[in-house]
């Protein structure tokens, strides 16, 4: 796992499929929406970077809000069904590389480093984990995890 640091993200524009529900079944939820989409990949046209899957999330008390994309250029282009495309606004955030097996290492890592650097949370805005498929099997992949924090 690498040093926690802090990044600049611009406009992401995305297309993809999401997940809302219950935390108790999230992370679960969370592996079956990835896989389904990336067994739709094909359906997608002039994806940006084919080999990097971005996953945005939002949560509380109660429930997540999950999503499997890929960013694309704008356009007014009609999506495969059950796609949708979502734009997440430019943001500085708090970032960890780890891989899709230590996550909750990773998560665990960032969260505390934010808090000893003084940083805070930006609690409006959506989480971002960015995976980097590196061939057919994806479960052990390196992923950044990226927290935006107030500026």
């Amino acid at each position: 796992m690498e040093a926690c640091s802090i990044v600049n993200k611009s406009t992401l524009h995305l297309v993809g499929i999401p997940y809302c529900g219950p935390y108790s079944s999230f992370p679960d939820e969370a592996i079956r929406l990835q896989s389904d989409f990336l067994a739709r990949r094909h359906e997608l046209n002039h994806v940006i970077q084919p080999s990097v899957m971005y996953c945005p999330y939002f949560g509380n008390e109660a429930f997540a809000t999950y999503w499997a994309c890929f960013e694309k250029e704008y356009s007014d282009e009609q999506l495969p069904q059950g796609m949708v495309a979502i734009t997440i606004p430019p943001h500085r955030y708090a970032v960890v590389s780890s891989t899709s097996q230590r996550i909750g290492e990773g998560y665990e890592l960032l969260n505390n480093w934010i808090l000893e650097n003084g940083y805070h949370k930006l609690e409006n805005a959506v989480s971002l984990e960015i995976f980097y498929l590196e061939g057919q099997h994806w479960e052990e992949e390196a992923v950044d995890l990226l927290i935006p924090i107030a500026e």
